[in-house]
């Protein structure tokens, strides 16, 4: 089973069996690039991936079917990167921890469409199992390098490892969010945004009695 549509120049895109799926996600990638998240129907999405307003229901339930498919997705590339930039904390955890706030920001910068079905389409993380695993293996990277960071406080004097990975996840997606998600229009600042998170994070890890090591 196939569907196409002339495209300018006379040249034809076709969808074949087994495709469409992913036809649908990319067209909803390039949808909320253009309208945002919120900005477009699931009629939208079929027009956009070249067939009819009946063929995504093969796939998808609904609009919001198709956005957590595309936020997990999101969240799955989020963790692979977020994982990466950690690489258990080598060489030392506070230059392992900058790392991994230079790679949520850069995410934000470089998939701004994950970004926005992840975080800004107003999508349950609950609404599938797989979106559910994919948004907590995400935060389970935050959460492993605030542990490591914790772990070298003096004992009885260790602040909450969860209590800290929620802080600093609000910090780095405060700025992403902020500063990276729109820069033409955000407010100009005397430092990059990469710069406001490490100086944020030093002054909260210092201000928890961490022994940050900056070597």
């Amino acid at each position: 089973m196939s569907w196409s549509r002339d495209e300018p120049g006379g040249r034809r895109r076709g969808y074949h069996h087994g495709n469409l799926r992913e036809a649908l996600i990319q067209a909803a990638l390039n949808l909320i690039a253009e309208k945002g998240a919120g900005g477009f129907s699931f009629a939208d999405a079929a027009r956009s991936a070249g067939v009819s307003p009946a063929a995504p229901y093969r796939h998808f339930r609904d609009r919001d079917a198709l956005l957590a498919d595309v936020a997990e997705r999101g969240f799955t590339l989020f963790a692979k990167r977020l994982s990466e930039a950690w690489d258990d904390g080598r060489p030392d955890p506070f230059v392992a921890f900058e790392r991994t706030g230079q790679a949520y920001l850069a995410f934000a910068r470089e998939e701004p469409s994950h970004y926005s079905a992840m975080f800004e389409a107003g999508i349950d993380r609950n609404a599938t199992p797989d979106l559910r695993r994919a948004s907590d293996d995400a935060f389970a990277v935050l959460r492993r390098a605030a542990e490591t960071l914790c772990a070298v406080a003096p004992e009885g004097n260790r602040p909450p490892a969860l209590m800290v990975a929620l802080h600093i996840w609000s910090l780095a997606h405060g700025i992403a969010s902020l500063f990276t998600r729109n820069e033409a229009g955000s407010r100009t600042m005397p430092m990059t945004p990469e710069d406001l998170l490490e100086a944020g994070v030093l002054v909260y890890l210092q201000g928890l009695g961490l022994p940050v090591n900056r070597s």
